[in-house]
């Protein structure tokens, strides 16, 4: 498996349209997808942590290369203060998925 986990700061006030935004990505049938999970920071609220996973590294970058996902990704950026910290890699243990 692969993914990313993101740091983001979402803009004051959008938390919900941000996690809409989430739930409408959920329902997506992206090839490859595995599943997500978005943490809150107790030490800042409008910074989230978003962890995203692939079943494999060639899913994710078909993913990234997909222009239905920039489109996506361009709505996402909307609510956030800065681009996203992003950290790929492959995931190496999980017991979630």
């Amino acid at each position: 498996m692969f993914g990313t986990i993101a740091r983001l700061r979402i803009k004051p006030g959008m938390d919900a349209r941000m996690l809409e935004l989430s739930h409408e990505y959920d329902t997506l049938d992206i090839p490859g997808f595995r599943g997500d999970l978005v943490y809150q920071s107790d030490d800042d609220p409008r910074v989230w942590y978003m962890v995203v996973v692939f079943e494999s590294r060639e899913a994710y970058v078909a993913n990234a290369e997909d222009p239905a996902q920039a489109a996506r990704y361009a709505r996402f950026r909307e609510l956030l203060d800065a681009d996203p910290e992003w950290n790929d890699g492959a995931i190496v243990y999980n017991t979630l998925v």
